[in-house]
C-alpha cells in the first residue's frame, strides 16, 4: 500500500475536561472517516490539554500555593497510558478503521508527561512517545521523555513516528528518525507561528519523508471561567490560533494552512515519491558520512530507582 489519504486535526480541548475533550474527539474521528482516511493526527497536548498563558503560581525561586492548585487540577485532567481513555481513543481509531496519532498528557506517578499516542486500525494501542525536551515554562509541569520512547512503528501504511513541538528543532533526534526508516513524519504542536511552517517544510525536505503537522485552535471559551490566563477573560480571544499543514517529501505544502477555526485538512499521497526524492538526498544513506560522523541514541529507559534481590 503507497497511496494512501492521511488528515491533520486542526482541534481545540475542553481544558481540565478529559471526558468533554473525548467527547468532541469522537466528532472529529467520525468526520475523518467519512473523508475516508487512512491516518489522523492530532494536535499536542489534545487530550489534557495545553493550559497557554497560565503561570501555575511560579516565579523565579517561588512557587505559590495557587500554582499547586493548578498543576493539581492539570494531573487530575491528564490520563494513564494504558488506562480506560486510551482505550477510548482505540475505538475511535477502531471505527475509523484508519491509524490515529494523539497527544496526550500522560499521568505517571505524580509526574506528567506530554506524550503522542500510536494506535492501529483495530484500536491497539502500538506505542507511545514522551517529549525528550519541554520548552521554556513547560519544564516546570512536564518531565522529560528517554531514549526508550522515540519509536518509528513499521505498519501496513507506512513507518510513522513523531516528533512533539519543538523537539523537531533537535538534529539529533531529527537524524536517528531519518535513521529508522521515517516516511510519515507527525508533528503535534501547539506552535502557532508561521515560522514553523519553514520548520516543517525543511525537515520534510531534509528527510525526504511526509510532515503532518497538527496545531490546536484554542480560544479563551475552551477554559474554565476561573482559568487565569494572562491573554483576559474574553471568551473570543484566540490563544492558539493553529496553523495545521501537510508536506511533501520536496517541502511542497500540500495541505494548508489554515487558521482561526477548526479544521480537518486532508492529502491523497503515494509513499513510493520518498524514493523519488531520496534519489539524490538521503540523509541517513548515501548523504551520510559514517566516516566523519557518528550518532549513538540510548534507547535503555531510565528509571529513578531499580530494585534488586
Amino acid at each position: 500500500m503507497t497511496k494512501l489519504r492521511v488528515a491533520v486535526i486542526q482541534a481545540g480541548s475542553t481544558l481540565f475536561d478529559t471526558p468533554a475533550t473525548l467527547d468532541r474527539m469522537a466528532a472529529h474521528c467520525e468526520a475523518a472517516a467519512a473523508e475516508g482516511v487512512q491516518l489522523a493526527v492530532f494536535p499536542e497536548a489534545y487530550i489534557g490539554g495545553y493550559p497557554k498563558g497560565l503561570t501555575f503560581g511560579a516565579v523565579l525561586g517561588s512557587r505559590f500555593p495557587e500554582g499547586r492548585e493548578d498543576y493539581l487540577r492539570y494531573w487530575k485532567s491528564a490520563i494513564a497510558v494504558p488506562g480506560p481513555e486510551t482505550d477510548r481513543i482505540g475505538s475511535f481509531a477502531a471505527k475509523m478503521a484508519a491509524h490515529l496519532v494523539v497527544g496526550v498528557i500522560e499521568r505517571d506517578g505524580a509526574t506528567l508527561y506530554c506524550a503522542a499516542l500510536f494506535f492501529g486500525p483495530d484500536g491497539t494501542l502500538l506505542g507511545k512517545h514522551r517529549k525528550l525536551m519541554p520548552t521554556g515554562t513547560e519544564r516546570l509541569v512536564w518531565g522529560q521523555g528517554d531514549g526508550s520512547t522515540i519509536p518509528v512503528l513499521d505498519t501496513e501504511i507506512g513507518r510513522i513516528g513523531a516528533a512533539i513541538c519543538w523537539e523537531n528543532y533537535m538534529p539529533d533526534l531529527r537524524q536517528s528518525m531519518y535513521a529508522r526508516g521515517i516516511n510519515l513524519w507527525c508533528a503535534p504542536t501547539v506552535d502557532e507561528r508561521d515560522i514553523w511552517h519553514a520548520s516543517m517544510r525543511h525537515i520534510a525536505y531534509e528527510g525526504r519523508t511526509f510532515v503532518l503537522s497538527a496545531c490546536q485552535f484554542m480560544t479563551r471559551a475552551d477554559a474554565p471561567e476561573d482559568y487565569d490566563c494572562h491573554q483576559g477573560d474574553d471568551p473570543e480571544t484566540v490563544l492558539i490560533r493553529g496553523g495545521s499543514i501537510i508536506v511533501s517529501p520536496l517541502g511542497e505544502i500540500i495541505a494548508g494552512p489554515v487558521h482561526d477555526r477548526e479544521a480537518i485538512l486532508t492529502a491523497d499521497i503515494d509513499l513510493h515519491d520518498v524514493i523519488r526524492a531520496k534519489y539524490d538526498l538521503d540523509v541517513a544513506g548515501h548523504y551520510a558520512r559514517p566516516d566523519v560522523f557518528s550518532l549513538y541514541v540510548n534507547e535503555a529507559a531510565r528509571e529513578p530507582v531499580s530494585f534488586f534481590w
